[in-house]
């Protein structure tokens, strides 16, 4: 029996998935150094547990790192994550900001908190893969978002746009990938029960009550009223996406 034991249906699907995508869009190589960014959310903890075992069983080899940007709300909110990384033995860089307050304070007074607190924590990010001479960025969105992303697009900004699962960044000198794209939320729930992940909420005070949340909101009562219109648009969103990634990686 391989070392992360025998897996529930949820756990295959996580890494079946996860695998399929990064096969077909060829989104790592031997000596690719992945950086995992992780914000304690039940998304990015399974994206770095399933990408262990997909280090695994790949036939070459990669390195992985986890990074974690607290944005300052509770500065031992990372507690867990530390624990975890030292006790699985993961590689990590994890530290303290203040760019949530800062998103929430007067020296944010044009955009919004969401959008100002993510661009610096994703600037810091950035900085971090050249400091580690990383050569990816994996982030944890998952089929849901993608889903999410292409209806505000489509409806707040008038285009046809999802999520990437893999492209190019400082021309080609970081590549950002999101192996989780494919994932649909229910079964990253149940995977992360079930391995028994030390995750932790979000208390940021702008959580459920953005854009986001909006959209996704008015979708949920679209699929109650219709059922089979969830399944329709999840496989149609994945097989357009995969599509577009296939023809430009």
């Amino acid at each position: 029996m391989a070392k992360w034991g025998k897996l529930s249906y949820a756990q295959k699907k996580c890494v079946s998935t996860v695998g399929m995508l990064m096969q077909k869009t060829e989104m790592v190589k031997e000596g690719s150094r992945i950086g995992i960014a992780v914000s304690g959310g039940v998304d990015s903890f399974v994206l770095i547990r399933t990408m262990l075992i997909r280090q695994a069983i790949l036939p070459f080899n990669i390195e992985l790192i986890v990074l974690h940007v607290n944005p300052g709300f509770e500065p031992e909110s990372h507690s867990p994550l530390t624990k975890w990384c030292s006790e699985n033995g993961v590689a990590s860089h994890i530290e303290l900001t203040q760019y949530g307050p800062r998103a929430h304070s007067p020296e944010n007074k044009n955009k919004s908190a969401c959008f100002y607190c993510s661009r610096l924590r994703r600037k810091r990010l950035f900085e971090l893969c050249e400091q580690y001479d990383l050569t990816h960025l994996a982030l944890g969105h998952t089929a849901d978002d993608l889903v999410i992303t292409f209806h505000m697009n489509m409806m707040q900004n008038g285009r046809i746009q999802g999520l990437s699962a893999s492209e190019p960044f400082f021309k080609g000198k970081l590549q950002l990938i999101r192996p989780t794209l494919m994932l649909e939320k229910k079964y990253i729930k149940a995977a992360a029960r079930q391995w028994e992940l030390p995750v932790w909420a979000n208390n940021c005070p702008s959580n459920d009550n953005t854009k986001r949340s909006e959209t996704l909101q008015w979708l949920e009562e679209e699929w109650r009223r219709n059922p089979r219109t969830r399944n329709n648009t999840f496989n149609a969103l994945r097989r357009w996406q995969l599509d577009l990634n296939m023809k430009t990686t």
